[in-house]
């Protein structure tokens, strides 16, 4: 008897016995649980998710010939397994970049060392956002097609390059003559960055996303498509419906209307709030508006 109580005893403290446990296992348990729902969400909205089944098909397939015996396919998957890695980071290169693109874009790290930046302090100026929207709405009005990329914080030099350098100050005027059918600079995009028409007629890379309407043309996928892989804020004119749509951190925003346009923009401005100082003198506050009345 005395044997099956030292038998049950060894089995507890050898199976069931509780680990030492701390703080920082907690936190790797909590990262690796966040990352694991991040890849698998990612998995599900890309198409990776389907490239990813076929995999898990060809896994199955090696755990049946496995468990069978079947040494020539067993054979043939270990002299080919070795270079699955590579195959996979080659079929799964366009999402594994889009992925990094996306994680490049949350920019928390860099947002955290920068110091003595005042990058705010150049974003768009109220003023150059009344004349992007009067220009806009009036294009709309004639049905005239326009693709305006406002830049964040992305550098678009390598989209800018790709059109007409133009440097000048925002004007509805400027922005509606550029647009203008039949002109040499209407085709492509234009690009605006800190209160400046950088360049026109520029490429942009076009969206593949499956789930974009069937009746919107290239402008609108290229719209989308800068907005998936920089931070900035597109603005397209339809030139079949005068409809203005806005494209932002890769998602579309059909049939805006001017508040909603003004809204956006004011996104790109970025300003930081200055909160007043509290006064802990309240009878000199007082005392000043009195002043102030005499």
């Amino acid at each position: 008897m005395s044997a099956i109580f030292s038998y049950v005893q060894d089995f507890f403290e050898k199976y069931l016995t509780i680990p030492d446990f701390y703080i920082s296992d907690i936190v790797e348990i909590i990262v690796i649980a966040v990352l694991i729902y991040y890849v698998i969400l990612w998995f599900r909205k890309s198409r990776a998710w389907a490239l990813l089944k076929g995999i898990l098909v060809i896994v199955v397939f090696m755990v049946i010939a496995s468990l069978f015996h079947l040494t020539t396919l067993l054979w043939i998957i270990n002299k080919t397994l070795s270079a699955g890695i590579i195959a996979i980071v080659i079929i799964f290169q366009p999402e594994l970049r889009r992925a990094l693109e996306e994680l490049g874009k949350k920019n928390v790290v860099f947002k955290l060392l920068k110091v003595g930046n005042n990058i705010e302090d150049e974003r768009l100026s109220d003023k150059s956002i009344e004349e992007i929207i009067r220009a806009c709405l009036e294009m709309a009005k004639v049905k005239t097609g326009a693709l305006i990329v406002i830049a964040r914080d992305h550098d678009l030099s390598q989209y800018s390059e790709t059109g007409i350098r133009i440097g000048a100050k925002i004007s509805s005027q400027l922005l509606i003559n550029i647009f203008e059918k039949n002109t040499p600079l209407h085709d492509g995009a234009v690009i605006v960055e800190n209160d400046m028409v950088v360049s026109a007629t520029c490429y942009l890379p076009l969206s593949d996303s499956v789930s974009l309407s069937k009746d919107l043309g290239t402008r609108h996928r290229a719209g989308l498509g800068i907005s998936e892989v920089t931070d900035s804020i597109v603005i397209i004119v339809s030139e079949e419906t005068g409809s203005i749509s806005i494209a932002r951190d890769a998602h579309l925003i059909r049939y805006a209307d001017a508040a909603v346009l003004k809204s956006e923009l004011l996104k790109a401005q970025a300003k930081v709030e200055v909160k007043p100082k509290k006064r802990f003198w309240k009878g000199r506050e007082r005392n000043e508006k009195s002043d102030s009345e005499d």
